[in-house]
């Protein structure tokens, strides 16, 4: 299923200061029995989100109208737990296109490169200096640049580089997930089926 296309992002950043933040808590398994990647933005965070009554918790993060944007910026080792790409699926519908934190758990981190969440692995030192800055400055905004694997303090202009993997940054900036990049080499595709 193909995603939007992520090439410079600038947006202001949500602080989730919180560290091992697993994919259970991103999202609970009762609520895994859909297939379609719709739907499950609603329960991103559930049960930090909302109470056992369904009310919205006033001292999470995600329910304080003073933070926004596409980029969430965690704790560290944030995606562990069991490799359910669901979490991902919640991150995405949500509205967050990149996470950003100073240790991801790998299958989460691959889960989000084929989703179209882009997972920016920085510092220790970065993580803390973003998550203070957009704490207390909640308008501050962060620029990730994905054609130069950057990732910058808007305000302050201190930045970091980050790795991606050639074949996911490049269908990250195409929106392609891994069907998506083979139908667009149909052709080349065909044409080598051809000569065979």
């Amino acid at each position: 299923m193909a995603y939007d296309k992520f090439t410079v992002l600038t947006s202001t950043a949500v602080p989730l200061p919180t560290d091992n933040v697993d994919t259970d808590q991103i999202i609970p398994a009762r609520f895994l029995k859909a297939t379609e990647r719709e739907g499950f933005g609603d329960n991103l965070f559930r049960d930090w989100r909302y109470d056992v009554e369904g009310n919205p918790k006033k001292d999470f993060v995600l329910n304080d109208p003073t933070y926004s944007g596409k980029i969430l910026v965690a704790g560290r080792n944030f995606g562990s737990g069991s490799s359910r790409e669901h979490a991902v699926w919640a991150i995405y519908d949500y509205g967050f296109r990149c996470v950003v934190s100073s240790f991801f758990a790998d299958i989460f981190k691959n889960n989000c490169l084929n989703i179209g969440v882009l997972p920016v692995t920085v510092t220790p030192e970065f993580a803390d200096k973003l998550l203070d800055t957009i704490t207390s400055n909640p308008d501050a905004t962060i620029t990730v640049d994905i054609p130069n694997q950057k990732i910058t303090l808007d305000s302050t202009g201190e930045s970091e580089s980050f790795d991606i993997n050639e074949y996911k940054k490049a269908n990250m900036q195409n929106g392609f997930d891994d069907i998506d990049y083979l139908l667009n080499m149909s052709d080349e595709i065909d044409a080598f089926a051809a000569n065979k």
